[in-house]
């Protein structure tokens, strides 16, 4: 791993702070802080569906508005996100103290909350698309594991100073880190360039490729929202949900850190759903002959750690997308947010309607896992039914999350100036992927492993090596653009990013450095 990516940055602690802010404000961890007595039934109830409402809207209307209005993305509105997050705290707190508006004040604030928060996410996801992947990996791994230990501390504050310290004090602390971390983004790459109209294609490929993670988003989503329906009427679950789901994001973050130090890691969201069902189905099976609250309290628990953990990975994930396809990355966060917060509002209202009911015999606990466990089994019905009929190249375009072990660089053999620059007969202008695999990529010729040397001397992303294979092969920048459905402003971005690294300034040079290459 490079030594310059893994230093501290204020971006961390603006991360961290603003998951914290998130998670007392919208997840609902701002209620284990304000009085018992402010938290009756109606007042919750109302609050987390405007809240739930407010959160779907913001990520579906970015979507939609991105596509036809893309220049949004490059406009970084700070100021509006910081005001409506304060609005939305100071309209919760003057709920408690005036109780002839305390309706108007819960609606007030869950809407500005859920409107704010989400606008915070899209913000961050903004920066960490746009920043180098290791730097932006790293910094985001970093501030969700911060982000817990800062959480769990705030149960050593007095209760009635939690509720004031979260916008008066972490609030502009968040705001100002986010201001300096947005002065070293740069907006002259293709996805904050990119105009979706002009190739609607390629926006169409990343709805098509990417659904079924969406789907498994949507379910594990509306897992949540059954807990949530939960812990809004159970205050012991409620408490018990925060903490356990900020538990699973410091584990999660904390275990890829110390996976990232010892060897590559690549991953997505269909891979993360489907290896964490078993034991999702096996904690939904197990839960209804739990005694009394404890059942409830470990699927709510549960629920809400894995995701927690699946937030993280969306945000991964879209920025992968963003950078290998240089699409919008509103587009892209905004389609898994949709997904994951419109499943979770269903789910929230259907967990606080089953939540005290009883169909025949069942308890509540049994009707929760009963409909957790048909939403995630169909989820992954869907997901492998997509697997089965997708052919090869549509799962090379589903981009997995790159965390690329980096060593020094090996040095490769020096480009022979001299030597002739005609393309082997193995090199022959083909698409550079057909056949076999080999770490998410395919293999054809002799070229293509030596294309996967130069990918582990180099910390080359997937991405960068179907590109500088392509190049090798004498493909030109739209045969490029059409083979790996990007726009030929992101070949030219890839191709930059292949220079830099392999510390070579023309494609005769990438040429020679390929075919030169030995195979171990």
């Amino acid at each position: 791993m490079q030594t310059e990516a893994v230093r501290p940055h204020i971006s961390m602690l603006g991360y961290a702070m603003f998951m914290v802010i998130n998670a007392t404000q919208a997840w609902g961890g701002v209620f284990p802080f304000l009085p018992a007595s402010f938290q009756t039934e109606q007042v919750t109830i109302i609050f987390y569906l405007a809240q739930s409402i407010a959160f779907f809207v913001a990520f579906a209307a970015s979507t939609i508005g991105v596509y036809f209005l893309p220049g949004g993305a490059r406009r970084m509105l700070v100021f509006l996100v910081t005001s409506m997050i304060f609005l939305g705290s100071s309209s919760v707190i003057a709920a408690m103290y005036v109780p002839a508006f305390t309706m108007a004040f819960v609606v007030a604030g869950g809407v500005l909350l859920g409107v704010g928060c989400a606008g915070g996410f899209m913000l961050w996801q903004r920066y960490f698309a746009s920043a180098d992947p290791v730097e932006g990996n790293f910094r985001l791994l970093c501030g969700s594991a911060v982000a817990a230990v800062l959480y769990m501390a705030l149960y050593l504050v007095p209760n009635a100073l939690t509720a004031f310290l979260i916008p008066v004090v972490m609030l502009p602390i968040c705001a100002l880190a986010f201001t300096l971390c947005v002065r070293e983004m740069d907006f002259q790459q293709p996805m904050f360039e990119d105009v979706p109209r002009q190739h609607p294609q390629v926006y169409v490929t990343v709805i098509k490729d990417f659904w079924p993670s969406a789907v498994a988003v949507a379910a594990l989503g509306f897992t949540s929202g059954l807990a949530r329906g939960v812990a809004v009427l159970d205050a012991g679950v409620n408490s018990l949900v925060n903490s356990v789901s900020m538990v699973g994001l410091f584990l999660a973050a904390v275990g890829l850190l110390f996976a990232w130090r010892t060897f590559s890691i690549r991953f997505d969201i269909s891979r993360i759903f489907t290896v964490s069902f078993p034991i999702l189905a096996l904690g939904l099976l197990v839960f209804p002959f739990m005694q009394g609250m404890v059942g409830l309290s470990m699927f709510a628990g549960m629920a809400y750690m894995l995701f927690s953990i699946i937030v993280l990975a969306i945000m991964m994930q879209s920025a992968q997308i963003s950078r290998d396809r240089g699409i919008n990355p509103v587009f892209a966060y905004g389609f898994f947010g949709s997904y994951a917060y419109g499943a979770q509002g269903i789910g929230f209202v259907l967990g606080w309607i089953a939540y005290g009911s009883k169909l025949g015999n069942l308890s509540s606990i049994a009707m929760l896992s009963l409909l957790a466990m048909y939403m995630a089994g169909m989820a992954l019905f869907l997901v492998w039914t997509a697997h089965l009929r997708s052919d090869a190249r549509a799962e090379k375009r589903a981009e997995q999350v790159e965390l690329i072990k980096l060593t020094k660089k090996k040095p490769a053999p020096a480009p022979d100036a001299t030597a002739e620059t005609t393309p082997s007969p193995e090199a022959k202008p083909e698409s550079p992927v057909t056949k076999a695999e080999a770490n998410g990529r395919e293999i054809t010729d002799r070229m293509s492993k030596q294309c996967l040397v130069l990918q582990e001397q180099y910390g080359l992303s997937t991405r960068e090596t179907e590109v500088m294979e392509a190049i090798a092969r004498g493909m030109t920048v739209a045969r490029i653009a059409e083979d790996l459905f990007i726009s030929e402003n992101t070949v030219r971005t890839h191709s930059k990013h292949i220079y830099t690294k392999l510390d070579i300034h023309s494609k005769q040079e990438l040429t020679l450095m390929v075919q030169n290459t030995a195979i171990g």
